[in-house]
């Protein structure tokens, strides 16, 4: 590891192809960050078994083995300290997390959600997005708040959706964006463009008062 590579813990809980798109910048030099450690809460979770592979320290720690939500988080966050990283990034982490946890952890934990917040929080977005009849569907990358996908939006990514769209579709159009916006996004941060003061996302010294916009093809900052 070089010291001007900001160490960073990622948790997964499923394929991990964010943090495929994470993993392949910092190897080429693109992102500087140093990917401590991968944890999951799925020691089966194929991202865990593709961070192994590529030679990065992993760990999978059961819910199952702790009593409530609570003494989970407290476990996870044991983990995530031993590593002391300067950021923590959710890459499909499918755990709700508690309080006092993200509050541990407040300005230096980001998320990528499958859409374009504060429409459709939570799970099925696709799904929904269908069903509602959106012109437009896209990726969020927001700071982590207590709030579930509520906290503030740092970037997005619009996808239309099109004649013919099932929710496979529109999902890998959408993952897609996300492999873009998420690593540009933790490059922000780790080049210390990006910082949350207060409640506000601050970006090379200007306060966002909206999410930038990424269109679909994706221009670099």
């Amino acid at each position: 590891m070089t010291t001007d590579r900001l160490p960073i813990v990622v948790l997964v809980s499923g394929s991990g192809s964010n943090l495929r798109a994470i993993a392949e910048r910092a190897r080429t030099g693109a992102l500087p960050v140093d990917i401590r450690c991968v944890l999951s809460d799925r020691a089966a979770a194929p991202g865990l078994a593709w961070a192994a592979a590529a030679g990065i320290p992993t760990e999978a720690i059961a819910v199952a083995d702790h009593t409530d939500r609570a003494a989970f988080d407290r476990a996870l966050a044991e983990r995530i300290d031993a590593h002391a990283p300067a950021l923590v990034v959710l890459a499909g982490f499918m755990r709700i997390l508690g309080r006092e946890f993200v509050d541990r952890y407040a300005g230096r934990m980001l998320n990528v959600h499958p859409s374009l917040l504060p429409r459709h929080r939570g799970l099925h977005t696709h799904r929904r997005v269908l069903e509602a009849g959106d012109a437009e569907h896209g990726a969020s990358v927001h700071f982590v708040t207590p709030e579930l996908d509520g906290g503030p939006v740092v970037v997005q990514a619009r996808v239309p959706v099109l004649p013919g769209d099932d929710e496979a579709k529109l999902a890998a159009r959408v993952l897609a964006q996300e492999h873009c916006i998420y690593p540009e996004c933790i490059g922000w941060y780790a080049t210390g463009r990006l910082r949350l003061v207060g409640e506000r996302p601050v970006l090379d010294g200007r306060v966002l008062e909206t999410p930038l916009l990424r269109e679909a093809s994706h221009a670099a900052a």
